[in-house]
């Protein structure tokens, strides 16, 4: 699997788990909504952990970017909500960052 299905599937999970506790805590879900988000949760650190980087910080800096846009994904296709132009446009400032913090070149240390 390449970076970017892992930050997307990893997004995925992480979301849909913070959602569930966002359903109980601001929606009145029931709290067995918690099972699966606790689930989701685990499963996105999991996944993530399946990227192929150097080092473990470097990996989450790029996923950032990732989730950024995920969460707008997420905001047009559940919540039914449509992002702004700013949203768009931020959105591609972070995945180009986080393109950079991935496969930017390694200078080796002086």
């Amino acid at each position: 699997m390449t970076h970017s299905l892992y930050f997307f599937a990893a997004a995925a999970f992480e979301i849909a788990g913070c959602y569930a506790f966002w359903a109980w805590m601001r929606l009145g879900k029931h709290i067995l909504w918690l099972i699966p988000g606790s689930g989701s949760l685990a499963m996105f650190a999991l996944i993530l952990t399946q990227v192929e980087t150097e080092f473990a910080g470097r990996a989450y800096a790029a996923y950032g970017g990732v989730y950024i846009v995920a969460s707008l994904a997420w905001l047009h296709y559940i919540e039914r909500r449509k992002p702004l132009v700013w949203d768009i446009i931020g959105a591609v400032v972070c995945l180009l960052g986080a393109a950079l913090i991935l496969f930017g070149p390694r200078i080796a240390k002086i």
